[in-house]
């Protein structure tokens, strides 16, 4: 509990550069933006199915990101992971 409370506080420090913080999080098909570079993909298990989660850091504010794309859940997609 703790650490989900740290994290979260770090988070809300984060200052995304404006084109990170356009990016719709948790809905899936969004968009990301030009200056986002790709990173390794993996597989997850989400219920009975395999997802494929890709991560990516931002050129210009270093934020780092992961998009999981699964066709079963609308509300996955963008999420800020860190720096």
């Amino acid at each position: 509990m703790t650490e989900d409370l740290n994290r979260k506080n770090e988070l809300k420090k984060m200052e995304l550069c404006d084109s990170c913080a356009g990016i719709q999080r948790n809905w899936r098909k969004a968009p990301g933006h030009p200056e986002l570079v790709q990173g390794a993909n993996r597989q997850e298990k989400r219920g009975s199915a395999p997802v494929t989660i890709t991560s990516y850091r931002c050129d210009r504010c270093g934020t780092a990101w992961e998009y999981e794309n699964n066709k079963a859940n609308q509300q996955a997609g963008w999420s800020v992971v860190g720096r």
